[in-house]
Parts: C-alpha cells; sequence; structure tokens
C-alpha cells in the first residue's frame, strides 16, 4: 500500500507513570497484513473520542472490554464463541494487534474493535459511561519488584476510573499467575463497597467457561503453577 492508514505505534496521552513498557519486536509479514487489509474494519483511535456503541457494532448486544490482550488468540476464541456479545480490545503492542486483526478477518468475526492505546486513555475518554457488561484483565504484568508495585494496573485509582463505565450488574473479571499480586487485586477490590465478590469464599473463583485456558496457561499448570480468577459485580 502507497498511503499508510493504519497506526504505526501506540496512542498516548501525556503521563507519568504506565503499567506496561513497549516491547520491541518486528511485525511478521501477516501482522503487518491484518494493519494494511484489517485495520479500517476493525480499529478504532483514542482521538476520535466518545464512542457511540450503535454505530460501532452492526449488532447491539453486551459489552465486554478486555484490557492488554497480547496476542489475542483467547479474545479471539471469545468473540467466535459468544457471537451475542461486542467486544473491544486494548493493547499497547503492534505485533499482537496485527495478529488479532488479521486472524478475525479471516475468521469473518463481526463483533470485535480494537484500540492499539493506552487503556487509562481509552476508559477515560473513548468508553461511555454504564456500557460495560464485563471488564476482563488477563495475567497482566506483576511488576513483582516492590520498587514497581506502583504501575500494576489493578489499583483503587483504576477501579474508580473505569467502575462508572460498569452497567449495573456488570462484572470486573481478573485473572494472574502470580500469587501476591492475586492478593493485592483481592484486597483492592474487597475494599471498593459498590462490588460484591462473586466467590462464594469470598477470595477467588474456579476459571469460568467464558475464559479460555492458554498454552501458556496450561504450561504453567503442568509445572504445579497456580492461577487464580477474581469476579466481583458491581451492585
Amino acid at each position: 500500500m502507497s498511503d499508510i492508514s493504519y497506526p504505526t505505534k501506540p496512542e498516548f496521552k501525556e503521563k507519568s507513570i504506565r503499567s506496561f513498557v513497549i516491547r520491541a519486536g518486528r511485525m511478521t509479514d501477516s501482522q503487518k497484513r491484518g494493519f494494511e487489509s484489517a485495520w479500517p474494519e476493525f480499529g478504532l483511535s483514542l482521538f476520535s473520542g466518545r464512542i457511540d456503541l450503535e454505530k460501532t457494532f452492526p449488532n447491539v448486544g453486551p459489552l465486554v472490554v478486555e484490557i492488554g490482550f497480547g496476542m489475542g488468540d483467547s479474545l479471539l476464541d471469545m468473540c467466535i464463541n459468544e457471537p451475542e456479545k461486542n467486544f473491544i480490545g486494548i493493547e499497547v503492542h503492534p505485533p499482537g494487534v496485527g495478529r488479532l486483526i488479521n486472524s478475525a478477518q479471516k475468521a469473518g468475526v463481526k463483533n470485535l474493535k480494537v484500540f492499539m492505546a493506552d487503556a487509562n486513555d481509552v476508559i477515560e475518554d473513548c468508553i461511555p459511561d454504564d456500557s460495560i457488561s464485563r471488564l476482563q484483565v488477563y495475567f497482566p504484568d506483576p511488576w513483582h519488584k516492590k520498587k514497581h508495585n506502583k504501575r500494576r494496573i489493578i489499583q483503587p485509582n483504576f477501579i474508580h476510573a473505569t467502575l462508572p463505565k460498569l452497567i449495573t450488574g456488570g462484572c470486573y473479571h481478573f485473572a494472574t499467575d502470580w500469587q501476591e499480586y492475586a492478593e493485592q487485586m483481592l484486597e483492592v477490590l474487597t475494599e471498593e463497597t459498590r462490588i460484591v465478590n462473586t466467590s462464594l469464599t469470598q477470595n477467588y473463583c474456579e476459571r469460568p467457561e467464558h475464559r479460555p485456558k492458554t498454552k501458556f496457561e496450561q504450561r504453567g499448570e503442568n509445572l504445579g503453577h497456580g492461577v487464580w480468577d477474581l469476579i466481583f459485580t458491581k451492585r
């Protein structure tokens, strides 16, 4: 293509602390083709402002937002397995975005849109209030060094910013394979009085059917590593 009509890097506003780093990595030819052919169909821009969901998706349905979908395999599975729902994926790493939208186009998926931008910016500027039925963050960077804990995305200010975006009865679904981070997530969520833990034991949940098990997760389980799911609903 002679004219570039797709983003070549993530979109950001100015911020001092971010919950991610941009990993270096070359895009494959198929990932580049994904941007060239599929971005006009699936891509959304941070700088277009608040989205109109009825105009964004061909069909009306509950909205699921995933932050940090990685290479996008599990998000694509969810789009295919839950066709009655609409999905917005937010990711900053171009290879993962290119892979997802290329695969989604090949699969004929119509219920997916993607931002390549900082999730905090997207939530603040683009997502309408009372619109999300499920906000999911799976295996975010644990920032395991204590001095880096402030970079973790699941913090009280993240809950305060995103809670107005959830519908009544909508849920947060977080998952991590880092126990100390799971404990922090549980503490942050439990302290928010406007949401309720769906776990009967008031801690962690079994992996629900809607969250596909990744190859990485399966390898970890084979080595005896744990995974913790947390699901809290808005009162």
